[in-house]
C-alpha cells in the first residue's frame, strides 16, 4: 500500500520557492516520504482493516510535519510515548474492509470515524487501568505496554500505522459506526469535535458569563460551535487570520477580535467584558477585577496565555489545550488572582446534558439533530500523493485562508 512515512529519508528533493516563509523552506528537509509499504493487517485477532476515505491533518501533524518547534527546550516528556517510522494521521473516517478472526461488532463496508487511542483495550491488556475503567482513555497508564510498540494513539506508534495511507488498522473498542445521515465532510471532525468538548465539559463556563477562545483553527472552531450549541454564554474570540475571523463569526461568536496586537487585544476584550485595567510600569496591563469568567486556549503559547491571565477575573480559569513548545511568560497575574490554570488531554468518556457516552458519539448524535454544523472549516482536500501542497497550505495559510486540510485515500 502507499503511505507517507515520517522518520525516513525525504526522496524527492523538493525545494521551497524563492522568498518562502520558514515553515514552507522545512518542507525541503522534513524528514517524509510517500512510499510502498506492506499492507496494514490486523495488530491482534480483535483489530480490523479499514480502508480510510478522508483524514483530516491535526494542528500537532501539521507542527510535526512542518518542524514547527519553536525555539524552546528540546526535551519532551511525551517523546517516550512514540516510535519510529510513523504513518501518521489519526483524524480518520474509514471504511471496513477486513475483519480479524475475533473481531466483532462491526461489518465490512461500515463506514466509522477513528477514536484513535491505543489504550488498554486495543492493546490486549487486561484487567484495564484506572483511567480506562473511568473513561479517561487519554490518560491509560500503559501507553508502552503490550505487544503494539509505543505511542499514545493512532500515528504515532510504528505499529498502528495511520490515515495518510491506503489501508489502517484499528481494534474494534476505536471505531464508531457514522450514520448514513451524517456526511463525510461533516463526520471528519469528530476528533477536533471531541477535544473542545473535552476541554469544555471537564471545565464549563459559569452560566451567563463571559468567556475567552484564544485561537481559530480547529479547536478554537469546535470550542466557538460547542459553546454557542450547548452552554448560556457570551463568547469573543481572538482569530489571527481573515479565514478563521470570518468563519468565528459564522458559528456564532458575539466579539472576534484580530490577533496582531497583544495591547489592542488586552484593551478590547477587557472593555467588552467590563475588566478595569491596571497599567504596569512595563509591560501589557492587567485587568482587576476582570470580566472574562474562563479562557479556552486552544494555541497554548507564552504570548496568549499572558494575555489570558490578564483578562481573567479572580479565581477564573485559563484551559490550555493547545500546544506549542515552552517558553517563559510573565505569569505573575496566575498566582494574583488565584487563577486556575489546567490542562485538557484530547477526549474520552464525556457528560452532555446528563449523559455520558463517548465524545465523537457526543458530536455524530449533535450533528444528526442539526445542533452542530461545522461544514465550513473543511476548506481545502488533497489526494495522498499532493501531501506536500496540503502542508504547504497550512504553512501558508494567511494567503490560502486554510482552516482544516484534509487528505483524501485516492492517488492522483
Amino acid at each position: 500500500m502507499k503511505a507517507l512515512v515520517f522518520g525516513v529519508q525525504p526522496d524527492d528533493g523538493w525545494k521551497a520557492p524563492e522568498g518562502a516563509n520558514e515553515l514552507t523552506q522545512h518542507l525541503e528537509r522534513t524528514p517524509v516520504a510517500l512510499q510502498d509499504v506492506p499492507d496494514a493487517r490486523p495488530l491482534r485477532p480483535d483489530w480490523v482493516v479499514t480502508r480510510p476515505i478522508l483524514t483530516g491533518i491535526c494542528g500537532s501533524d501539521s507542527k510535526q510535519i512542518l518542524l514547527d518547534f519553536g525555539e524552546g527546550d528540546g526535551d519532551n516528556a511525551m517523546a517516550s510515548f512514540c516510535s519510529f517510522p510513523q504513518v501518521m494521521g489519526h483524524e480518520v473516517i474509514a471504511e471496513v474492509v477486513e475483519l480479524g478472526p475475533e473481531a466483532e461488532g462491526l461489518d465490512v463496508g461500515q463506514r466509522v470515524v477513528l477514536n484513535p487511542w491505543l489504550s488498554c483495550q486495543p492493546r490486549g491488556i487486561s484487567p484495564i487501568c484506572p483511567s480506562c475503567e473511568a473513561g479517561d482513555l487519554s490518560l491509560c497508564y500503559h501507553f508502552s505496554d503490550g505487544s503494539i510498540s509505543p505511542g499514545i494513539h493512532t500515528g504515532v506508534s510504528s505499529d498502528a500505522t495511520g490515515g495518510y495511507a491506503e489501508l489502517m488498522p484499528a481494534h474494534t473498542s476505536m471505531l464508531f459506526p457514522v450514520p448514513d445521515s451524517v456526511p463525510t465532510d461533516k463526520a471528519v471532525f469528530a476528533d477536533p469535535f471531541s477535544v473542545s468538548l473535552h476541554s469544555i465539559t471537564r471545565h464549563p463556563p459559569t452560566p451567563g458569563s463571559k468567556v475567552l477562545v484564544y485561537g481559530a483553527g480547529s479547536l478554537g472552531s469546535c470550542a466557538i460551535a460547542i459553546l454557542k450549541a450547548l452552554y448560556d454564554v457570551e463568547v469573543a474570540v481572538v482569530a489571527r487570520f481573515g479565514a478563521q475571523q470570518d468563519l468565528a463569526k459564522k458559528l456564532g461568536a458575539d466579539l472576534v477580535v484580530a490577533a496582531d496586537d497583544r495591547l489592542q487585544i488586552v484593551e478590547e476584550l477587557a472593555a467588552w467584558s467590563g475588566g478595569q485595567l491596571r497599567t504596569p510600569l512595563k509591560g501589557l496591563p492587567m485587568a482587576h477585577p476582570g470580566g472574562i469568567d474562563t479562557v479556552y486556549d486552544t494555541v497554548g503559547k507564552p504570548e496568549t496565555f499572558e494575555v489570558g491571565v490578564r483578562l481573567l477575573r479572580a479565581r477564573g480559569t485559563l484551559v490550555k489545550s493547545g500546544v506549542h513548545a515552552p517558553g517563559r511568560w510573565e505569569w505573575s497575574p496566575l498566582y494574583f488572582k488565584e487563577i486556575n490554570w489546567v490542562g485538557s488531554n484530547a477526549f474520552g468518556i464525556e457528560e452532555v446534558e446528563g449523559v455520558r457516552k463517548h465524545g465523537m458519539v457526543h458530536y455524530l448524535d449533535l450533528v444528526d439533530a442539526g445542533r452542530v454544523d461545522l461544514t465550513p472549516m473543511l476548506t481545502h482536500r488533497f489526494p495522498l500523493s499532493a501531501w506536500r501542497d496540503a502542508f504547504w497550505t497550512i504553512a501558508n495559510q494567511g494567503d490560502t485562508g486554510a482552516v482544516k486540510v484534509a487528505i483524501e485515500n485516492r492517488i492522483d
